[in-house]
Parts: structure tokens; sequence; C-alpha cells
């Protein structure tokens, strides 16, 4: 079972425009609003690909009961652990190219006793060999260290866990031994705490942080790709010519890691496949398995001195 949990859950509404104009009228061509948020969109993608999944997510007001029900009618499992605030809306902006600009509501804040809520209920869950992913940044007045504290009780329990954050909450997580980090770029940069310009930079970023604590390193490198450090070094990418939306793009690379077996070429491989086919889908969608078959990922086996594109 693989175990979602995040603690900032949004309602996401994309909507498509020609082009992104500052102080002009724009008329969106099309608009949807899907339940989101890291860990949901993990969960959604393995479930549509048939692996078995539940997401836990705190819950509050009227937006919280409307990101309930869209969940509900996808058919997603879910333990909900009712919050005291009203849970928070994005809106994303597309453009044809694939340019997303996304607009983030500040995380409702959750109190110390909502936390321990959430806590129990994932270690209520969770067996030992199960996976559990910890996704998205920390809501308002949240500890530093509170990702630290899930992992060193799921771990004690023979849980493997996921974390999918960035700067102190990452930092302070690693100490605790995650079994995988899931950085993208810029978010390895900032922990390595210098500059990711090439693939030689990020393999020594990411054997920084296995040294701190992380097991496996498993960073997003957009349309470079994927790599994967864990003891050994490998690379992947997977060509997307009709790019739409990188949101959940992701999200939908650790699903994948996840859903082939979390280890070696063949799940790397798998990932940047089900994260290809994620950016060919408007807003947060997540493919289905045929989706993903279209695409086709190949390892990069040349990856010495090669500079990663300005693009990500």
């Amino acid at each position: 079972m693989i175990i979602t949990v995040t603690l900032s859950p949004s309602l996401d509404r994309t909507i498509e425009i020609p082009a992104l104009g500052r102080g002009a009228v724009i008329r969106a061509t099309s608009s949807s609003v899907e339940a989101g948020g890291k860990g949901v969109n993990v969960s959604r993608a393995l479930l549509a690909n048939g692996v078995p999944s539940i997401a836990v997510i705190p819950l509050g007001g009227a937006v919280g009961d409307e990101l309930a029900a869209l969940l509900k009618a996808d058919d997603v499992e879910m333990t909900v652990v009712p919050m005291k605030e009203a849970t928070r809306s994005n809106v994303t902006l597309s453009e044809p190219d694939g340019t997303t600009t996304k607009i983030n509501e500040v995380g409702s804040p959750l109190s110390r006793e909502e936390i321990d809520h959430v806590e129990e209920t994932v270690c209520q869950l969770a067996r030992a060999d199960d996976w559990v992913v910890l996704s998205g940044r920390l809501p308002a007045g949240a500890a530093n260290d509170t990702y630290a504290r899930f992992v060193r009780r799921l771990t004690q329990r023979g849980v493997k866990v996921a974390v999918d954050t960035s700067g102190p909450a990452l930092a302070e997580s690693l100490a605790a031994g995650p079994t995988l980090i899931k950085p993208n770029r810029d978010e390895l940069a900032e922990a390595f705490d210098g500059p990711i310009n090439t693939f030689a930079d990020v393999a020594t970023a990411a054997e920084s942080l296995r040294n701190k604590g992380a097991g496996a390193v498993l960073a997003s490198l957009g349309v470079d790709g994927a790599i994967l450090a864990d003891g050994n070094f490998c690379a992947a990418t997977c060509p997307v010519p009709d790019r739409r939306s990188t949101v959940g793009a992701g999200d939908c690379l650790l699903a994948g890691f996840l859903a082939a077996g979390a280890s070696g070429q063949q799940a790397l491989l798998a990932a940047v496949q089900w994260a290809a086919a994620s950016v060919a889908l408007r807003g947060s969608g997540v493919p289905s398995s045929a989706q993903i078959a279209l695409r086709h990922p190949d390892l990069i086996t040349d990856f010495d001195g090669r500079a990663l594109s300005i693009l990500t």
C-alpha cells in the first residue's frame, strides 16, 4: 500500500488562455477544477493506474467539502482529518506552449493537535513495508521538524518513507533518514547550497544529501528528465513534443517510480514515462496506462559533462 500525506491540500482551478498579458483582459479558452496538493496528485496517479493508495488529508470549510467530493467522484480512497480552517484554493494559468503560471494561496494553518491527529491516522494505516509519501510545503505555523517526526516514527515501524518538500522541512527530514527524497532542480540546489548546471552537479548534490541521511535521491529535472542516486547513479529522459501543463508532473514522476518498485533503472524509466504523459495533459490531470504507454523513455548514458537546459 502507498499512503500519501498532504498537509496543505488545495482546490486547483486551471484556466487555459491564449497568452498571459499583465494588466490585460484575457478571455479563457477553457477551465477545469481538480483536487490538488502534491500527495493528492500522487494518489490520483496511482489509483488511475490500478495501484492501491490512500490519501490522508486534512480538510475544512466549503472548499474542503468540494475537494472531498471531487476525490470521491474519482474513486480516490481517502481518510479525511477535520481541520478548523478552510482549505485553500489555487489558480493555474496555462498557455498553449505549455507555459504555466501558478498562483497558490498560503496554506491554511494546522494546529499541533491537528498535525498530531494526521500523524496518528497515518501510523494506524501504515504497515511494515508500506510506503508513506510526505508531500508539499508545511502549512503555516507547523514546526520545521514536522516531517522529520513522521519519518522517525514510521521508519522505526519498518515503513518506507518518501519526502517531497523543500527548504528547512527537507533539511530537517534528512537527518531522520527517509528512504527516498524527491527534490526538483531548484530544491536540490537549495538543499545542496550550490549551483546545479550539469548532470555532474546533480550527482554531487544528490550524494551530498545521501550523506546527510537520505537513502536515495530521485531528482526531477524538467525537460532534462530525472536522475536516481541510490549508491549508483542513473539518468533518464522522455521527450514531450506536445507539452500542455507541467503542473503535477513531479508528482506523477514519484507515483510512477513507486509503482514500478522504487528501485533501479526500470523504476526510473517508468517515472519519466509517467511524468511525460502528465505534461501532455491539461491542468493537473493524471495519465492513464494507455497514455503512459504512448511515451518512450530512454536512459541517458553520456551525462559526463552534459549541461542541463535553461528551460526546466
